[in-house]
Parts: structure tokens; sequence; C-alpha cells
């Protein structure tokens, strides 16, 4: 969530792995799809030949230049990679590497590239302010720890969409439409973003697919010298390590994948388990919430339903009348802010003490300041008013990855009971989010695909029984699609399990990527 410029382990994991990835849900697709569909439908993502193929050969066999990049202990560099994978010859992107040379005692084990999920979360940000420090002593010093921005992202050719004036008034605009005029006002802002990223990013819109940044990570992996990719991948990170197990399977190495999505669900089916996620996590935090002394909501041994009706009642006056949020920009505390800014702290149990400070200043003192800050983090806007560009590669990789949730307002509308069965607090929220790419410029690529990456090594998938952002169901589903996939049980609360808290978790992600050991069939932490 909050950027801080001193980290704690946990806040810089909630940067990385879990703030990252609560951007899945609101920028959802493209055209319309069914809501549930069969999620072994589809043949399996097909294996590529790779750095066999002659018009590669130029981008496999580049060295990269290492140089100082400002932070000490690293290294940076660039790697180009074909723009348009099935015509090279038409241009390059260049890829923002970094990396930490591994420290010892020990022998190599090589590289190690970490990817924090998003999509359009910076992986070299997440190395950097994180991982090369966070990660176990003992796995720092057998590997190099190596980031890469994909495509699109941060330092890596970014997405850019909108201006931060332009994004103060989209990331405002009522997400819970009373009438027809007020799903025009939300219509029209969808489809400024979209037309603000055809303008400012047009040749690159066409290329940032999950796909495209999977072959990248093999064209890195080549220049890193590395025969095998040695990889751990948190929320959609999971989903780009699982492509790249399905394209090279024969070139897997050790892959964690935590917090694991389900490539084989169409958009709506994974807005309306992530949904039900959210609720689960909401109903976690109320239940400890109305035993705290500071319980804005409920009263003290209220039930869960309580806080969830307060809540959605507290949202409705945001609705009629905003909050002053004493912002130097004169922003107020919006029904769509104050929403966003609640779930950003549904990702991590250790930020449920802010929003409960949050909610007692809004609902008791009309002080709308402390939810705005949730918003802001989940947003990535810095003091100054700027973005980074998370949500512009976000909406760009997810519009071009599927075909989409809905396809008009009233395709929204059939689906609201669902959604709001799901989840009483967010629902009707979520659906209406899930519109957006239905006027994204540019056609998806890509279609639900089961990935089952015959011949890989055993791969590690870590899945948390309360994850708000990933459902457990979706760990136990790609875990049951990879031919070679193991499944490691975290029981808790939060996004993602590797790194917070859990010895049983790290311990057991520890011996694999040091000793390749999987945990036994059925293992479970708590």
């Amino acid at each position: 969530m909050p950027r801080p410029a001193s980290r704690s382990r946990r806040v810089a994991r909630l940067v990385g792995a879990a703030l990252t990835a609560s951007a899945l849900l609101l920028t959802a697709c493209a055209a319309g799809q069914g809501a549930e569909g069969d999620p072994g439908a589809g043949p399996p993502l097909a294996a590529l030949p790779g750095e066999g193929d002659p018009e590669l050969a130029r981008f496999y066999e580049q060295k990269p230049a290492w140089r100082a990049c400002g932070v000490p202990g690293f290294q940076c560099a660039t790697v180009r990679a074909p723009l348009d994978y099935a015509r090279p010859e038409s241009g390059e992107v260049r890829l923002a590497v970094a990396r930490t040379k591994a420290t010892g005692p020990g022998s190599r084990l090589g590289s190690l590239l970490v990817n924090p999920g998003g999509p359009g979360g910076s992986a070299v940000d997440y190395l950097q302010g994180y991982a090369a420090m966070g990660y176990p002593a003992e796995v720092r010093s057998r590997y190099d720890m190596v980031a890469v921005d994909p495509r699109g992202v941060a330092r890596s050719e970014p997405v850019t969409c909108l201006d931060g004036p332009g994004m103060d008034e989209y990331t405002s605009t009522d997400l819970t439409p009373d009438e027809d005029s007020e799903a025009d006002s939300l219509v029209a802002a969808f489809s400024s973003f979209a037309e603000g990223c055809g303008g400012r990013s047009a040749a690159l819109l066409r290329h940032v697919s999950t796909v495209e940044s999977a072959r990248d990570m093999d064209v890195v992996r080549a220049a890193l010298g590395d025969e095998k990719l040695h990889y751990v991948g948190a929320s959609y990170g999971t989903f780009l390590g699982a492509t790249y197990a399905g394209l090279y399977p024969s070139r897997v190495g050790r892959l964690v994948l935590d917090g694991a999505m389900d490539p084989s669900l169409p958009a709506r089916r994974l807005n309306l388990d992530q949904t039900a996620g959210f609720e689960t996590a909401f109903q976690a935090f109320a239940r400890d919430c109305v035993r705290q002394p500071d319980c804005p909501l409920g009263g003290r041994g209220a039930g869960v339903d309580t806080v969830g009706l307060e809540l959605k009642e507290f949202f409705g006056g945001l609705d009629a009348e905003p909050l002053n949020a004493d912002d130097r920009d004169g922003r107020e505390l919006t029904e769509s802010l104050a929403t966003m800014g609640v779930i950003a702290a549904m990702y991590d149990e250790g930020a449920w003490p802010q929003l409960r400070d949050a909610l007692a200043s809004a609902v008791r003192r009309k002080d709308g300041a402390g939810l705005l800050a949730l918003s802001d983090s989940y947003y990535e806007r810095d003091p100054e008013g700027r973005y980074s560009n998370l949500m512009f590669a976000n909406a760009a990789v997810n519009c071009l990855d599927l075909p989409g949730a809905f396809a008009s307002p009233d395709e929204v509308r059939q689906a609201l009971p669902a959604f709001e069965e799901a989840s009483p607090v967010f629902g009707e929220t979520m659906a209406w989010a899930a519109l957006n790419c239905a006027y994204w410029p540019v056609a998806p690529t890509g279609e639900p695909r089961r990935i089952v990456a015959e011949g890989a090594a055993p791969i590690l998938v870590v899945g948390t029984t309360r994850d708000p952002a990933t459902p457990y169901g979706w760990a136990e589903a790609l875990a049951g699609q990879l031919s070679s996939g193991r499944l490691l049980t975290y029981e808790g609360d939060g996004h993602t399990a590797y790194g917070r808290g859990s010895d049983c978790v790290d311990a057991a992600v520890d011996a694999y990527l040091l000793g390749g050991t999987v945990p036994r069939e059925g293992k479970r932490c708590v």
C-alpha cells in the first residue's frame, strides 16, 4: 500500500505484491464474455521453440552492458526485445533490468527473477525496495537477484494515458451509478481513459500482453547466461510465470507462484471470484474490528452483517455528500475513493489498524484525509499529484489478455445481483469497474487457456485461504492444471504468503529455491 521512504518488510511486500495486484480487479478487460465459463475450456497454452528461431538470434545473443544505477549494490542494464514477435524486424522494445549479485557463501545457483504482480507493478522497484534485502539471506547468498520491468511498465517504455488532473477526475468518478445520466458519466470516464492510452501509447498498446512479456523473460534469461529460469512471482506475477512455463517448459528451473491466478477463467468469472474474495477479507476485518475498542462500525461485539451494513450506509452518504479531506489540490473524499481506500487495506491484516483509524476519522469526525491517503496509495498517487503508470499498464495488459467482462452498462446491470450476492459491500462497485475495457481502442489478443507445461520441472504454487485478490480456489486450479504443480497452502489472511510471517511457508519455499525440494502433497501451514 503506502510507499514510505523507509519500509518494513510487511509494508514493502504490500507495495510490491498486494497493492499492484489490487489493480487487477479494477480494470477487467474488453468485450463480452459469459459470466461463468468452463474452467477447463479451450486447448492448453502451446509451447514455443524460442531461441531456436533464427529471426530472434540477435535478441538471444545480446550481452547486457551493466552499469551503476544510483542505488548502492545494484547494477542496471537495458535488454532489447522485438516489439512484435511475429515480425521481429518491425521494431524493438527496451526492457529495464536490475540485479544485485549473489553475496555468498555457497555456490551460486544462477539468477532469481522476481515479479511483484499487477499487471503494472515495477519489478525493479520491488527488487531495490524489498526483495534484495527482505528475501532470506540464504537465498540472496546463492542467487543473483534480478528484476525486469515488463514491457509498458515503469522503466520499460511505460504506457501513459492521462495526466495528474485527468487521473484525479477519473478516480473520483462515481462507480455506483444510480441513474442513466450517472452511468453515461462513467462510460465517458472509461472512454476518456481509453482514448488517452490510445493517443499517447498507440504502437505499444498492441504489444503488452502477458505472452509477450513471458517471451521477453526468456530473452532476459538467455542474456543473463542461464539455461533455466528461476523465478518468484506474486499475484499477477504467477500468471506471468505460469505463462512462461507453458511456453518454455524445458527451461523451467525453480518457479514459485505465490497468490496464484487461474489462467483458464474468463474475465467476468475472474472478477466475480475476486469480488467474493474481498468479501471474505472484509468479514475477517469486521470480526477483528468489533473486538477492538476503537472500531467505528457496528460497536463492540456487533455482527459482521451489521458492520457491512453500516459501511454501505457510509459509502451511500458520500455518494450524496463527499467529505472534506484537507487535500492540497482541493479533492474531496467521494464514495469511489473511500471504497478504494477500504479495498486497499484488505490486502494485509497489518493495515487493519490504519483502516480503523481512517474510518473513525471519516465516520465520527467527518474527516476524509485518512481514507483518501489509503486510496492514493492504491492508485500510486504522490503528494504532488503525480501518478505512476501502474493503472495505465494494468488496463493495457488486462484489456489485451482476455475478452472482457462486460460490453455495455446493460450487461453490468444484469450481472449486479450475482456481484452483490458475492459481496454486499463491494459487489456493485466491482461490477461497474469491470466495464472499463469495453471502450478499449485495441482488440484483445488472448483468451482463457489452461496451462499444463508438460515436461516442466516441479513448480511450487502457494495459496492463502483468505486471500482477497487471488482467491484460494485459483491456486488449487493452477496447481491442478500444471503437470508438475505442487500446492502449498497457507491458512491465513492477506494477499500472498511468502515472507509474511509464516515460518512454515518460508521454510518450504526456501527449501525449494535452495535445494529443489517440493513440500509433501497436501502440506498446509498456519
